[in-house]
């Protein structure tokens, strides 16, 4: 491998010392921060609070500045990733196969098809935001930024990522264990291969945020 070729990387240590604070920061607001905001007399307040201030603040703005800064080295330069282009189209197809897929789930199980009775604001809130935050760190900087090194180590390694960012959600909730027995983890690590493979197909980041905002939705609104 040719200097030349080495010289287009994001530096191993930048991604080192991100994770190095990301995930334990993202373990203290869970541990400490989280349980206060379920206090709140408003679950759409916390949630707000909570996924469009403070997540963004840790999760959003650090990786869109380190977007900027190391642009160059991405595979897909910061600016680009936002342009849409005829390689979208075809994964538009995406959208009916994810409601398609839930649907078929409920009906196989025995459910009914009705909007459930827990949605509400808050749930519309951290639609609105969780797939932004989410698809910015872990496509648009973390896969970004390692895709040139090996492509399927890199999708897989960022679906492992992305699977450990909810660790500390299922352990404060007492769930890591359930989510594990009940082979629910495999859903999120399907979902960040088909997220991770679409932003590398279309070289767009606004394709996976936008059907990571609408899996999301469907599941709040029929589960």
């Amino acid at each position: 491998m040719s200097e030349n070729k080495k010289s287009v990387y994001v530096p191993i240590k930048v991604l080192a010392v991100y994770s190095v604070i990301f995930y334990p920061l993202w373990t203290v607001f869970h541990f400490f921060i989280d349980p206060v905001l379920q206090t709140l007399p408003s679950e759409a307040l916390s949630a707000f609070i909570s996924e469009g201030i403070i997540k963004n603040l840790i999760w959003t703005l650090p990786a869109v500045i380190l977007m900027r800064k190391y642009s160059d080295k991405l595979h897909i330069p910061f600016k680009d990733m936002f342009k849409w282009n005829k390689d979208c189209n075809k994964y538009l197809l995406v959208f009916p196969a994810f409601l398609s897929y839930v649907i078929f789930g409920i009906v196989v199980h025995g459910g009914k098809l009705a909007l459930s009775g827990d949605f509400g604001l808050d749930e519309i809130i951290t639609v609105l935001f969780v797939g932004v935050t989410e698809e910015f760190v872990f496509r648009g900087w973390l896969l970004n930024a390692t895709v040139n090194r090996k492509e399927n180590v890199a999708v897989g390694l960022n679906a492992l990522m992305f699977l450990a960012i909810h660790f500390p959600r299922w352990i404060a909730e007492g769930a890591f264990i359930t989510n594990f027995k009940s082979l629910g983890f495999i859903s999120i690590l399907a979902l960040s291969y088909i997220f991770g493979w679409i932003f590398i197909k279309t070289k767009n980041i606004v394709l996976p945020i936008t059907l990571h905002m609408f899996w999301d939705l469907i599941i709040f609104m029929l589960y």
